[in-house]
């Protein structure tokens, strides 16, 4: 038997456009002969459809277009398809459908229900309260979805699921097993995915076929990454990362297929991600068009590469607006950076504004140089990026990194102003990681971008080490702290000092109001600020 493995992008909410790609790819499956293809978890409706599942017009669009589109597709063909199901009661469940010649044959519900970091479904979805499997054409199928495989693999406290939803299927002898999943991407993921699928069949002895998402949703961002797993326990086809795929497996010929080296996720993944979390934002949106603030530092230089490689560089604008502090260098390096990039720039110093600020607030008096006068520098940066952006249809990106954010070294209005946090999932030491990646085989973004002390430029002589630990240190308490949860006793143990993570840590903490305010931030770790992370802005806890 030949099974298709269809690893889509769908849109949230475009169910007539996602229901269409499902139809044309069960097309393909049928040009190849398959006998059943598999699509990802909520393929019809895209993940997540967050409270959209609450509006009734939505959920009848579902039904009526899947009846319509999808179910005349599969005239001598099965498709396992990921959609949402109502029943009689109105309870809704994260289901797959088991359709074949224009009828749903079986369907099957979701039995683990994730409610932790940034899954929610228990708001959503009602709990499976049958496990089984189904016979095709002699093929005895356990067809499972997404968090049904992860019990004993999810590593977040409170979560405790009763039921092993593969070791139930199995005592239904079933030849195969199908998972459809939306499994959001953070470094490390896929060789979990794979190490955990791999222990599981080492024990069950029978095939595994793992079907997920690609692309990306407002923070989320989906590897796909689909793969086979033989009954030997063995990755024997693996789909593409951070694009759509299409490939077939013949089921009895699985432990003949070679055997596939394991995968190494490093910072290559990071940009991928990135390049697809910016490619979709835009896309799923209907914008074409980024400008970005280009101060001639790592971080924008960086995030100006991203959105050329995501939207091309005739799309992307970077502006240049220096102040009477910033260096020559930064503008000569801003300058340099985007011919490389093959981007416009435009150069609009912010002096005649930023002195009238001085003027009226100062009462002709010399400059004060306190905090409020740094920071007006950032917020005309940020109203000159939105003025274009309002006149001239671009989106603006912010360029802040997650050491930045952490610590509230930032300016709300300012450097924060933008419609996606490109990397606000990446501490500095990433940013620097990342910007040699990118100048790997040539140089693209300046050596003297790369080596230059980190500098906002606000202040004469200014450097970030004036206000921050320098980011080696910085960024492994950081770590330590929002990645793995660690207390201030296990982080010392590690070697930082007892009163520097506590200091660390409160501004962490008492920073959350500007955070709450940011851009949405593309996920790339197991940890990132916003949708995962939820903390109260008003508190007053202090270590």
């Amino acid at each position: 038997m030949k099974i298709a493995l269809a690893q889509i992008n769908p849109i949230v909410g475009d169910i007539k456009y996602n229901c269409k790609k499902i139809a044309e790819y069960i097309e393909k499956a049928k040009s190849h002969n398959a006998d059943v293809v598999v699509f990802p978890e909520l393929s019809t409706v895209g993940y997540p459809p967050k409270d959209f599942l609450f509006m009734k017009d939505f959920i009848k669009a579902n039904e009526n277009l899947v009846e319509e589109m999808i179910l005349p597709a599969t005239k001598g063909i099965a498709a396992i398809i990921g959609t949402v199901r109502q029943d009689i009661r109105g309870n809704l469940y994260n289901s797959a459908f088991f359709i074949y010649n224009d009828e749903i044959i079986e369907t099957f519900d979701k039995t683990l229900i994730p409610n932790y970091d940034v899954f929610d479904e228990k708001r959503y979805f009602k709990s499976s309260s049958q496990i089984k499997i189904i016979n095709f054409k002699g093929l005895k199928i356990g067809v499972n979805i997404c968090e049904d495989v992860w019990k004993d693999y999810v590593f977040e406290p409170n979560v405790d699921y009763s039921v092993d939803v593969l070791a139930e299927q199995y005592k239904l002898k079933p030849d195969i097993f199908v998972n459809i999943s939306a499994s959001p991407y953070h470094l490390g993921k896929q060789s979990m995915r794979v190490e955990m699928i791999e222990e599981k069949i080492k024990k069950y002895g029978i095939p595994f076929v793992y079907v997920n998402q690609v692309g990306a949703n407002d923070e989320l961002i989906f590897d796909g990454s689909s793969f086979v797993v033989n009954g030997k326990g063995k990755k024997v086809k693996e789909l593409k990362a951070f694009e759509e795929d299409f490939k077939i497996v013949e089921v009895e010929k699985l432990n003949d297929y070679e055997e596939l080296p394991e995968i190494k996720e490093d910072i290559s993944w990071v940009y991928k991600a990135l390049v697809v979390g910016v490619r979709d934002y835009f896309k799923k949106l209907g914008f074409k068009k980024a400008v970005i603030g280009l101060s001639g530092g790592i971080d924008s230089a960086v995030v100006a590469y991203i959105a050329v490689e995501a939207l091309g560089k005739e799309n992307v604008l970077g502006i240049s607006m220096p102040s009477r502090y910033s260096s020559e260098g930064s503008v000569q390096d801003s300058e340099v950076l985007a011919r490389n990039l093959g981007i416009k720039l435009r150069i609009i110093p912010i002096e005649p504004v930023f002195e009238s600020y001085l003027s009226v607030f100062n009462k002709g008096n010399d400059p004060l140089g306190d905090l409020a006068e740094e920071n007006v520098q950032a917020r005309i940066r940020g109203n000159y990026l939105m003025f274009v952006s309002n006149r001239e249809e671009y989106l603006a990106l912010a360029t802040g990194n997650k050491s930045e954010l952490a610590m509230g070294y930032c300016t709300l209005y300012g450097d924060m102003s933008g419609s996606l946090a490109v990397i606000g999932d990446l501490f500095k030491t990433q940013v620097y990681e990342l910007a040699k990646y990118i100048n790997m085989d040539k140089e693209i973004i300046p050596i003297s971008i790369i080596e230059k002390i980190p500098s906002a430029e606000l202040r004469p002589n200014q450097k970030d080490e004036d206000s921050l630990p320098p980011y080696k240190i910085l960024d492994e308490v950081l770590r330590l702290y929002l990645e793995e949860n660690a207390s201030v006793e296990e982080i010392v143990k590690r070697g930082f000092d007892e009163n520097l993570t506590k200091d660390i840590i409160n501004k962490v903490n008492r920073t959350e109001y500007k955070r709450k305010q940011a851009a949405p931030v593309l996920r790339i770790s197991c940890k990132a600020f916003g949708i995962g992370r939820r903390m109260p802005i008003v508190h007053n806890f202090k270590l």
